[in-house]
């Protein structure tokens, strides 16, 4: 079936130890012309799937039998991974402790289990665009949480600020704060076209992935610290 809004159909693998949330979030999906090309019961099954399929975007699961959902992100991420596949956490509480781990493994995003079905489908045609952070303001919370933990860890992305612009800094400081597109684009005075052209400047400088990885690095940079008001622009 193609997909109603984009053309040739999306691709999805759900990665979930519970058959019933198998079967639920690949109804919605198949509903919405999203094609679900597998399921796996635990992580390495969906690493193996994915390689096997190629997805767009996977919904995978944290606690699951035999690998959980942070090590299948990172192998299905790594560099021998499909590189267009992006993952979607799912979890069922919204500060699972696992799920920073997740993000900074590679993972664009996360939901909770009881999301509605119109948040999904939407989530997933997000992630796969690049083009939003799933729920930032509480993804924000999510990372604040983790970036005050006791024990320092080193940072998971090593990148050089120095090559971003001032407005480039501007606009990554303020992306994680939490805000979208529009929001940015209200803030800075600047119309929705150009500030997406310049989150992919700062993506393409910073050889980030997606907005998830530019919010960690803020943080992991000091560029934003937990507990930041949204900062004023001039």
């Amino acid at each position: 079936m193609a997909d109603r809004v984009n053309g040739p159909a999306l691709r999805a693998v759900i990665a979930d130890d519970q058959a019933l949330v198998r079967t639920g979030f690949g109804m919605i999906l198949a509903a919405d012309g999203i094609e679900v090309t597998a399921e796996a019961a635990d992580g390495a099954e969906a690493v193996a799937a994915v390689r096997r399929t190629r997805p767009d975007v996977v919904l995978m699961d944290i606690r699951m039998p035999r690998m959980d959902g942070i090590e299948a992100t990172r192998r299905i991420l790594g560099d021998e991974g499909p590189g267009d596949t992006r993952v979607i956490i799912l979890t069922t509480y919204d500060l699972d402790h696992y799920v920073y781990a997740a993000l900074t493994a590679g993972a664009s995003g996360f939901l909770l289990k009881d999301v509605t079905p119109e948040h999904l489908v939407a989530a997933v045609r997000l992630v796969r665009s690049g083009d939003a952070l799933l729920a930032p303001t509480i993804t924000r919370r999510l990372i604040e949480r983790f970036a005050q933990r006791e024990e320092p860890r080193p940072p998971t992305l090593h990148r050089d600020l120095t090559g971003l612009t001032p407005r480039e800094l501007e606009v990554l400081r303020l992306l994680a704060t939490g805000l979208s597109n529009a929001e940015l684009a209200d803030r800075l005075f600047l119309s929705p076209t150009t500030v997406k052209t310049h989150i992919g400047r700062i993506l393409s400088k910073l050889d980030l992935r997606d907005r998830v990885q530019a919010v960690v690095l803020a943080y992991e940079t000091g560029l934003i610290a937990p507990g930041d008001p949204t900062p004023d622009t001039g």
